[in-house]
């Protein structure tokens, strides 16, 4: 069976895959959104220290059962405890709910890649491009089809000759594209209508200076449940997917060290993600521009790259890319959790588990493409936004079953089985463990009050 499952041929192969990973569309608009509306350092600074504390200790934990278990996250919780297998199948709920809508979003990345591509960058920056587009009946399922392919092509051919493969081509160039568009961003400068000139130096001011202006308790409360919420993105836990990742890791690979590349190289693009977006907003936008949220990627950032003149559609077709790259990287982690876990319960080959999740990933898209013509309603959610499908779902997943999974895993782990159960897996062959220490005080006792407290913010109990 373990000969069957495949394996990453070394670490940096397993390194690569996980930040690929945990490297997508949540890093690429989601951060510095959250960056930019709650003070820029002040979010960073918090960002990071919860990335070295809170975030480590569930992506050692997950990764840990994986390689222990041998097993994919529908399963290995059962292998672990009989009486917490239930816990599996929200684990592999999470994957499967969030799956459709990312090649739904998937889709719209590759549409405005083609557009800016194929000399459209001026339509693609008017208003009402991105609604008219979303809104028509077929583009967006024929695009969100190419996108879907492009994952499941890579998740039917492995682990290794797939996933590890993709990941050690995109990866590096993912990394030289975000630098190079980075740097670019600081260079620029623009003086608006009233006069004021903005430069890209400025914006990086914005984004790397914590502001602590009007600073309460309840705005810093708010600042860490944001960056919270965050990492269960940028470290890609509480998904499954670093359960699958970690039960292709050898058993002679020291997960210590790979654990902490991860951390570097997630935090890192991260970082970056936001140094390429926030000053190039704040540029164009000033401050106001950089509350668009979602919006930032699809409606504003077109926008700015139709402001530069002609270097901007060669720097809005390099974003496009580096976007649809951290996209399809992440979806193929997406994807493959499910495909892992069916394999491993239905005891099936990883050629009928991929075709099969892919169709089921496939109907449930066309019906979230749907939600924005045919389907279309408006939901108010437990946390006052206006939902469509595609937000419901995201709500389901990433507000009330993520916490879930990550706050019983931190039971699990922190008091039913002990901490020494994971400790042992990373110490394996010898292998140090350099943050043992803090890994017990966070699993038992910092992090699932953290989880709690952000479940019940999440669900709207907590104002």
């Amino acid at each position: 069976m373990e000969k069957k499952r495949g394996h990453f041929t070394g670490s940096i192969g397993f390194v690569l895959a996980a930040a690929g990973s945990a490297v997508g569309l949540g890093n690429i608009w989601r951060f510095p959104y959250l960056a930019a509306k709650d003070g820029g350092g002040l979010f960073l600074l918090v960002y990071l220290i919860l990335a070295l504390t809170f975030g480590f200790a569930l992506l050692t934990t997950e990764i840990a059962i994986g390689r222990k278990t041998k097993q994919s996250p529908l399963t290995a919780y059962k292998y672990l405890s009989k009486k917490w297998g239930f816990l599996g199948i929200f684990s592999c709920l999470v994957p499967m709910i969030i799956m459709p809508y990312y090649c739904v979003i998937g889709g719209w990345v590759v549409k405005y890649f083609i557009a800016f591509l194929t000399g459209q960058a001026e339509a693609a920056a008017a208003d009402g491009y991105f609604t008219g587009f979303i809104t028509q009946n077929v583009s967006p399922i024929v695009f969100m089809v190419i996108f879907l392919l492009m994952a499941a092509l890579v998740v039917y051919l492995g682990v290794d000759k797939g996933i590890e493969k993709c990941s050690r081509v995109l990866m590096p160039l993912l990394l030289v594209m975000i630098i190079g568009i980075s740097l670019f961003a600081l260079t620029v400068s623009h003086t608006d209508e009233s006069g004021v000139t903005r430069t890209g130096l400025d914006g990086l001011a914005i984004y790397v200076i914590p502001d602590f202006t009007g600073l309460t308790i309840g705005k810093l409360l708010q600042v860490i449940m944001d960056a919270l919420g965050q990492l269960f993105f940028s470290l890609s836990v509480a998904m499954g997917i670093m359960i699958a990742y970690g039960s292709y890791v050898k058993d002679d690979t020291d997960l210590g060290k790979s654990i902490n590349r991860i951390e570097f190289f997630d935090t890192l693009v991260a970082f970056l993600a936001g140094l390429m977006i926030v000053p190039a907003v704040y540029i164009f936008m000033g401050r106001e521009g950089m509350s668009a949220g979602p919006s930032l990627m699809f409606v504003t950032l077109p926008k700015i790259f139709a402001a530069m003149g002609g270097m901007g559609i060669v720097i809005g077709i390099i974003f496009f890319l580096v976007v649809l790259f951290a996209a399809v990287t992440s979806a193929v982690s997406i994807l493959e959790a499910i495909v892992s876990s069916f394999m491993d319960h239905f005891h099936i080959s990883r050629k009928k588990s991929c075709i099969l999740n892919t169709l089921i990933s496939l109907a449930l898209a066309v019906v979230v493409c749907l939600g924005y013509n045919v389907l279309y309603f408006e939901l108010e959610l437990p946390n006052g936004s206006v939902a469509q499908i595609l937000d419901v779902m995201d709500y389901i997943s990433n507000s009330i079953l993520m916490p879930l999974v990550a706050f019983a895993t931190c039971i699990l782990v922190g008091w039913v089985l002990t901490p020494k159960a994971i400790i042992e897996e990373v110490e394996k062959g010898g292998c140090r463990f350099g943050r043992k220490g803090l890994y017990v005080l966070m699993i038992r006792f910092v992090a699932p009050i953290m989880l709690f407290i952000l479940l019940l913010q999440s669900s709207g109990i907590l104002g």
